[in-house]
């Protein structure tokens, strides 16, 4: 949609109310303050980032407002709000939905025949045969939109990696799986296998494909750019994480 989710819902964004965005040491991380005061998160905890340039991330986000705030075009602290807020109570159903998401992978899913399946076994094939190695989760694919009956062995070792990592890593995670529609894909994002872009590229190789053929409306278009500015902001967050721990 052209119009974010608080303005299609016709409720008023707040009138930006500060000058000054900063960031400072908290608790062993790094806390955002507006004119001196520290930031709260919707539960009212601290809205911090356990590294210096996630916070200054963040920060930037708060600072680009302009007349109002509007929360739908600052996904860092959006997944802030999720990775401090809820994700601690919610782990192992977070780590369950990742691995629920290769029941109706995207990757899975062919064409039966033509350029598409074609150009679906070029793209997809080298991802799926990288979570048989490196994720080991080997997974089946059929010309079918249906769910396919996938290796128990392969959910349970994509729920176990899902279920180790940290707060911030798995919040990312689950919304990279859900914009990709693709577990696979939302782990090679996590691991660095593959850039944002390339990675949103193969996920819309079927949508392109349509759009080449019948065009694409305007609302599908902003919906599509809403994607990949999120997509981009998990894989900016998943690169801070890792540099830190270098």
């Amino acid at each position: 949609m052209s119009m974010s989710k608080a303005k299609a819902e016709n409720r008023p964004l707040p009138k930006r109310f500060y000058t000054e965005v900063a960031v400072a040491p908290v608790n062993g991380g790094w806390g955002v303050y507006l004119d001196g005061r520290a930031l709260k998160t919707p539960a009212k905890n601290p809205l911090s980032a356990p590294v210096e340039n996630l916070a200054r991330a963040m920060a930037d986000e708060w600072a680009a407002q302009k007349a109002v705030v509007d929360p739908f075009t600052m996904p860092l602290t959006r997944l802030a709000h999720v990775a401090i807020d809820r994700m601690g109570e919610t782990r192992e159903a977070a780590a369950t939905e990742v691995a629920k998401y290769a029941t109706t992978d995207l990757l899975c899913h062919r064409a039966e025949d033509g350029a598409l399946a074609a150009r679906q076994a070029e793209l997809w094939d080298g991802w799926l045969d990288w979570a048989e190695t490196a994720l080991d989760a080997p997974l089946k694919r059929a010309g079918t939109i249906l769910a396919l009956e996938q290796p128990q062995s392969s959910l349970d070792a994509l729920e176990r990696r899902a279920a180790a990592l940290d707060d911030w890593r798995l919040t990312g995670l689950v919304s990279a799986v859900s914009i990709l529609g693709s577990a696979v894909l939302g782990f090679a994002l996590l691991e660095g296998e593959g850039t944002g872009e390339d990675l949103l590229a193969a996920s819309r190789l079927e949508e392109d494909h349509q759009i080449a053929r019948w065009g694409e409306d305007a609302d599908a278009a902003q919906a599509a750019a809403n994607r990949r500015r999120d997509l981009l902001a998990i894989e900016a967050m998943f690169r801070m994480l890792d540099a830190a721990e270098r």
